[in-house]
């Protein structure tokens, strides 16, 4: 993307940015987005009791397209299914999520976020959903799409990344 005009963070441009420096400043952008969200993440597993993980948990919860079993929900976070067992007590516990039996195969086990503990989630980070939409607010045409498409790849090219093994 070398002879690009574009916006820098501050709101000025670059003209003829180098590939590289672009994505340094991607990854910049990234890490500090990363940050506040993980911010703002443990302030509210302080609040409430929790582990960053159980957090973690709660949003895989929350955004699966289908109930997560305990086994997928392993998966997705790359823990031990003793881990996974004690994070699921504890959010249990603390009212967060119930695990429901599948009727038709009582083996499977399905996670659901309970409505209460998801209305205080959705309260805490209430100014987080405010500061995103005024940032999107303050979007040209198109530039929200962009991002959303941007970063529908990158999440699709991190998923395919293999940690090492330990």
């Amino acid at each position: 993307m070398g002879a690009v005009d574009s916006a820098d963070a501050r709101g000025g441009t670059h003209t003829d940015r180098s590939a590289g420096a672009e994505l340094q400043a991607l990854a910049v952008q990234l890490r500090r987005v990363n940050g506040e969200v993980n911010r703002l993440v443990h302030a509210f597993a302080h609040a409430q009791g929790l582990h960053a993980t159980d957090v973690q948990a709660l949003a895989a919860i929350l955004d699966a397209d289908t109930p997560l079993t305990p086994g997928r929900l392993r998966e997705h976070l790359g823990l031990t299914s003793g881990a996974v067992t004690a994070c699921l007590d504890r959010l249990e516990r603390s009212g967060h999520v119930r695990r429901a039996r599948e009727s038709a195969d009582r083996r499977v086990v399905h996670l659901y976020y309970e409505p209460t503990a998801k209305a205080a989630a959705r309260s805490f980070f209430m100014p987080l959903a405010g500061a995103a939409s005024r940032a999107r607010e303050a979007a040209g045409p198109g530039e929200v799409e962009a991002a959303l498409r941007f970063l529908g790849r990158l999440n699709g090219e991190l998923s395919r990344i293999q940690a090492p093994p330990r």
